[in-house]
């Protein structure tokens, strides 16, 4: 099973409409000090798996933080929307062979910090998926 965080990167690389390259301005795990204006997914602790895990059908439900920096707040703060809109609510969809049943945002995002210059946002996606 993938890290949930490279399932999303994939999502977010299906909608040509974000602008995204992976490797360039989107990035899994660390955010990069350049190019200034990237997108960086987080794997971040969610709910602990069902109990009855038995090997069949077995239901996780991870979480993911996205940040979003850019020179422009206005920019960034619009991406960070577009991003929002387009994860949320995703369901019943398969990527690299794991069954994501729910995708759902845990809030609008929201101003993280300034840093250099740059406004940072912050997106958070509680997330159920099935191996």
């Amino acid at each position: 099973m993938n890290l949930t965080s490279t399932d999303i990167k994939d999502m977010l690389l299906a909608d040509s409409s974000l602008g995204l390259v992976f490797g360039d301005n989107l990035n899994i795990g660390q955010e990069p000090e350049t190019p200034d204006n990237c997108v960086t997914i987080f794997d971040t602790t969610g709910r602990p798996p069902q109990l009855t895990l038995d090997g069949i059908n077995d239901y996780y439900y991870p979480s993911v933080q996205i940040r979003v920096r850019n020179n422009s707040y206005l920019t960034g703060a619009t991406l960070a929307h577009n991003i929002m809109v387009y994860l949320h609510g995703r369901e019943h969809e398969t990527w690299n062979s794991t069954l994501y049943t729910l995708i759902q945002c845990m809030g609008e995002p929201f101003l993280l910090d300034w840093s250099n210059n740059k406004a940072r946002f912050v997106i958070n996606f509680d997330i159920q998926r099935r191996t």
